[in-house]
């Protein structure tokens, strides 16, 4: 077995609080990082020991493998788990960690490399029997030419798209003959500024589609299972905004079809520890097609903790242990219904620009079924370097109709003050009929849903009333005798109480 007790935690924010804190359930020493304008961020209190790494943009921080690796080998930790963004999907990372005697937290170097391309992961997967959304692509490069003669073929709307990376980016929907050189061209730019990497390839656009994952965990024994199914449809620009577990649109039938389709595509690439397989589900046909894997923790992975009592992270922890899973298939079931949100930090008055500056009023939403992950708290600098995930929140109920009025409850008790969120957004999104009736597709905040502004005049009218009530605090506060030494506690809280009641 291999030695997991000191972990270098290669990320930051809310994830890197998660895997601490799984960390320390497990008796594991903890190793932090963080840039300079990470320096008073909570996942560095919160570790065991903790290094700079370097200035705040990522590239010069948390990307660089070469200065991670000597912060491992200096605090003499025996494995790394990188989370999810920054080098969570790097084989060259996995690999270079492992070279150096750090164990990976994480799925295997092949695995990732496999996966992390999508289009040899549509012919590995489609050799294992699972279904592919009409496309056509080949491992090598495409010409613009090529692409055009195939578009007929595929047929429209298609989506032009990346053939590494992920995250929406490299991806372009083109709706009429006209517009597919442009979509090529752009998708092309994106790609390569990403993932240095300008391939693409066609894929039929799938209408009304809805984003169903499923989550699984493997062994290094060879045991494999599935935590059934999340549902994601709630994007924006291919971004996960709000996901919930069960899918509303996901019976029993297509739960089993689909876990064992999952289960197909790990077992074809040897995969062991946490990863998720990505399906489109068209409703309407109840057909599912694979859409890519995931080799790392998700983001939203905490619903299904909720929905299935399974600590995911704890899980990853083990296995990279050599330890078998302590679960089998049939102990896991779904119990009661959970909503994630993700606070982001973007001001939604304003097309969603990002929000930066210091929080200066934090409270969290608390009570039965409430969960928050977060990795900032009061007086937190939000900075440009990252992205705008602040925290989540991670509702549980017995059924989807109470988890959602839960949701909203949580949201509306979520105060951040000295930056702009996400969140009445949220409370916008969840009230409206579309979404209680489960009907939300991936296309539906660009296509159907249109944000209502907060009336000016209303607005005006709060601040009216909060100057008000501020002018009157002060004006109690001044009228009270400052204490002396010859005042006593009890008769200045006296005087306050006769002066409030006048008041």
């Amino acid at each position: 077995m291999s030695s997991v007790s000191k972990v270098l935690i290669a990320n930051r924010g809310e994830i890197a609080v998660r895997i601490i804190r799984a960390c320390k359930e497990l008796g594991c020493k903890t190793v932090a990082v963080y840039s300079e304008a990470d320096r008073m961020s909570p996942h560095v209190r919160m570790a065991n020991e903790a290094y700079c790494i370097g200035p705040g943009p990522a590239v010069d921080s948390y990307l660089r493998l070469d200065k991670l690796i000597e912060v491992a080998k200096q605090a003499k930790a025996d494995s790394v788990h990188p989370g999810y963004g920054f080098l969570a999907e790097n084989a060259d990372a996995q690999a270079a960690f492992e070279d150096a005697g750090i164990e990976w937290i994480g799925p295997p170097e092949m695995a990732i490399r496999m996966m992390g391309d999508k289009l040899t992961a549509r012919s590995t997967v489609e050799a294992a029997g699972l279904p592919l959304v009409p496309g056509i692509g080949k491992t090598d490069t495409l010409s613009d030419e090529d692409l055009k003669t195939a578009a007929a073929k595929v047929g429209y709307p298609l989506l032009v798209k990346a053939a590494a990376g992920g995250g929406g980016k490299g991806m372009r929907i083109v709706r009429e003959p006209k517009d597919l050189t442009e979509g090529i061209r752009i998708a092309r730019l994106e790609a390569k500024s990403s993932f240095g990497d300008d391939r693409v390839y066609l894929e039929r656009f799938v209408t009304n589609a809805h984003h169903v994952e499923i989550q699984i965990l493997g062994d290094k024994h060879g045991n494999l299972i599935h935590l059934c199914e999340r549902d994601c449809s709630l994007q924006r620009r291919h971004q996960k905004l709000i996901e919930e577990s069960p899918s509303p649109v996901v019976d029993e039938q297509i739960r089993e079809k689909m876990g064992a389709a999952a289960l197909k595509a790990a077992a074809a690439v040897g995969y062991y520890s946490a990863g998720t397989v990505e399906f489109v589900f068209d409703s309407d046909t109840r057909e599912f097609f694979f859409l890519e894997m995931n080799t790392r923790l998700q983001v939203e992975h905490t619903i299904t903790e909720r929905v299935t009592g399974v600590d995911i992270v704890k899980e990853m922890i083990l296995i990279a242990r050599g330890e078998k899973l302590q679960y089998r298939q049939e102990d896991i079931k779904i119990q009661g219904h959970s909503i994630e949100c993700r606070i982001l930090a973007e001001d939604p008055w304003q097309n969603f620009m990002p929000s930066i500056g210091t929080i200066s009023g934090f409270n969290l939403p608390c009570g039965p079924g409430v969960r928050t992950d977060t990795g900032v708290g009061l007086g937190s600098e939000v900075t440009p370097y990252y992205d705008s995930l602040l925290a989540k929140i991670v509702i549980w109920d017995t059924t989807r109709e109470e988890a959602i009025i839960r949701t909203c409850c949580a949201l509306e008790e979520f105060q951040i003050a000295g930056i702009d969120t996400t969140i009445p957004f949220y409370i916008q999104l969840l009230n409206t009929q579309t979404f209680k009736e489960g009907k939300v597709h991936t296309r539906f905040l660009e296509d159907e849903y249109l944000f209502q502004q907060p009336d000016s005049s209303r607005r005006s009218l709060t601040a009216a009333v909060a100057a008000t009530l501020l002018a009157h605090r002060r004006a109690r506060q001044a009228s009270v005798l400052p204490q002396t030494a010859t005042t006593s506690l009890w008769k200045s809280s006296g005087r306050s109480n006769q002066l409030a009641r006048r008041l």
